[in-house]
């Protein structure tokens, strides 16, 4: 699938080479290895690169959906949570749609995923509701991995969403 978007010399700071989307999951290539994240934060981050494209207009959720090829249900949530985290603006009625809350260059990448993800646990027993791990006691890989999903997130927060900020799609 070829999306109208094309990302020439965007996020080749850090650690991240490319960034991918895709239909179920944003793709970070770190290294040679992939992170995955939810689609759900893969559409938080897309509605808010596109916001951040044209930030001097409001865009309605039906218009996002559409253009993402979601459904309205699903990208509701989405906006849902980016409004309960501060980083859009929603207004009814004429006039009305979604914008940004403040300037792109002060959202941090890193904190977005970090907030849309925070619902789901990188393993199991990062959720303590949740663990059955009967390894957890001794466990030497949980550590590891909490330091991976730092650095992870770190890296991401070297840059802001307006280094990624989307133009309108070509038509």
């Amino acid at each position: 699938m070829v999306l109208p978007y094309s990302f020439p010399g965007r996020m080749e700071t850090g650690l991240i080479s490319d960034l991918i989307l895709c239909n179920a999951h944003l793709k970070y290539q770190i290294k040679g290895a992939t992170m995955r994240l939810m689609s759900f934060t893969d559409y938080g981050l897309r509605v808010l690169m596109r916001l951040a494209g044209e930030s001097g207009r409001a865009f309605t959720a039906a218009e996002l959906a559409a253009e993402f090829r979601v459904s309205r249900a699903h990208l509701a949530k989405v906006v849902s949570a980016l409004s309960a985290a501060g980083w859009i603006d929603t207004r009814r009625g004429g006039g009305g749609g979604l914008a940004l809350a403040r300037p792109a260059a002060e959202i941090g990448l890193g904190d977005v995923v970090a907030q849309l993800e925070a619902q789901q646990a990188i393993v199991e027993c990062f959720s303590p509701d949740r663990n059955t791990c009967t390894l957890s006691p001794g466990c030497r890989l949980k550590a590891r991995l909490a330091r991976a999903e730092r650095a992870f997130l770190d890296d991401l927060n070297l840059g802001t969403l307006a280094d990624c900020a989307l133009p309108p799609p070509r038509r």
